[in-house]
């Protein structure tokens, strides 16, 4: 059954949403209050739903809890006072599970038997698009390819390239991240993503697959006092935006 809200929910939705995201703000002191593992898992799974390229869902959580690795991510996060919160989630963004991600989407489709063009889309053309070869090898081959392709017809350029990859990976998990904001605002505890962090430094103290990329340290729990530092202020929204 699609979920899908109807226009005429659309007013309550827009003012339930609004509300949350209106009042999200990155906290920077937190309270020692534990976050309950049960809103821990619903806000993952909330995250989960973002949205991704081909929903090959590119992204991975630690979750912390453990006092002595909490203590030890204080460091890693150069002393901020965020790293204080009773919760921090690594977001990894991770360009190299695209392989097992084809066969887990045939793996767990929701129906009786998956279609056959989803299962020739994740067989043949998914690895075509997504594989770059031994140091990107194949995806040398592939811009080659696509430079004349593109003479005749609109070609997709990306990702092509084992760096591609990697941005292809972190603009998916970035979707996820917000997602997981907006779940822990919506059950009252706040967050603050954290960008500034030694990573080699982080891979000592967690399990990081190599290839995993940590794109933020996401700090969670109550607010503490003067948990906001400064009022929000955003640019005029003319200024980034252009109507044609």
């Amino acid at each position: 059954m699609n979920n899908v809200t109807s226009v005429s929910e659309a007013p309550e939705a827009v003012e339930a949403l609004s509300s949350l995201i209106e009042s999200r703000r990155a906290v920077r002191r937190f309270r020692d209050d534990p976050v309950p593992e049960a809103v821990i898992r619903h806000c993952l799974e909330l995250a989960a739903l973002a949205p991704s390229s081909c929903n090959l869902q590119p992204w991975s959580f630690c979750v912390v809890q453990n006092p002595t690795l909490l203590h030890e991510l204080r460091t890693v996060c150069l002393g901020q006072s965020a790293a204080k919160a009773p919760l921090i989630i690594a977001v990894l963004a991770r360009p190299d599970t695209w392989k097992q991600s084809c066969a887990d989407i045939l793996k767990f489709w929701p129906e009786p038997s998956v279609p056959p063009a989803i299962e020739r889309f994740y067989k043949k053309t998914a690895p075509f698009q997504y594989n770059q070869g031994w140091m990107g090898w194949r995806g040398f081959l592939k811009r080659q390819m696509l430079r004349f392709m593109s003479l005749k017809q609109p070609v997709m350029w990306t990702p092509n390239s084992v760096k591609q990859m990697r941005l292809w990976a972190v603009k998916s998990t970035a979707l996820a991240a917000q997602n997981l904001m907006l779940a822990f605002q919506s059950y009252g505890y706040s967050t603050c993503p954290m960008e500034g962090f030694d990573e080699v430094r982080l891979r000592k103290v967690l399990p990081i697959p190599g290839d995993a990329m940590p794109i933020m340290l996401l700090a969670v729990g109550l607010p503490g006092e003067r948990a906001v530092y400064n009022p929000r202020l955003r640019f005029p929204l003319e200024q980034h935006v252009l109507w044609y």
